[in-house]
């Protein structure tokens, strides 16, 4: 549910910006302030929401722009490109190794699904050619 809201709140705070007639600095931090008010109330780190914020503001100068370009949607563009960086590790995932005993832990709160999930899990590599206990 939580996910739903922010993701809710994000969108309202992109979707302001349609109603204002000049988009400018003023504008473009209002936008940034609610969108990080919505990640902070939903629990996210407040140095990766200042991150996010620091970079969206260094990707859009809107001093530098030409005039016939459309801020709206190159606001719309950082924002979508920070917050999918926020969420990539990085890294590859990891690669269970036949003939190897993996272990694989799944954590999660009581009623989330996660004996479904194990089972979904253990029925696709059953069909790869592993051998879940």
């Amino acid at each position: 549910m939580v996910l739903a809201e922010l993701g809710g709140k994000i969108s309202h705070a992109l979707r302001s910006m349609a109603n204002v007639t000049l988009v400018d600095e003023t504008v473009l931090d209002a936008c940034l302030k609610e969108i990080c008010t919505a990640l902070i109330q939903s629990d996210i780190n407040i140095k990766l929401v200042k991150g996010l914020r620091d970079s969206v503001k260094r990707q859009v100068k809107l001093e530098e722009m030409a005039a016939g370009l459309n801020k709206r949607k190159i606001i719309e563009k950082a924002v979508f490109t920070e917050l999918c960086a926020m969420l990539d590790p990085g890294i590859k995932p990891y690669r269970l190794q036949k003939g190897k005993s993996n272990v694989v832990m799944f954590v999660g709160l009581q009623g989330n699904g996660k004996t479904t999930t194990c089972t979904k899990y253990a029925y696709l590599n059953k069909r790869k050619g592993y051998r879940p206990a």
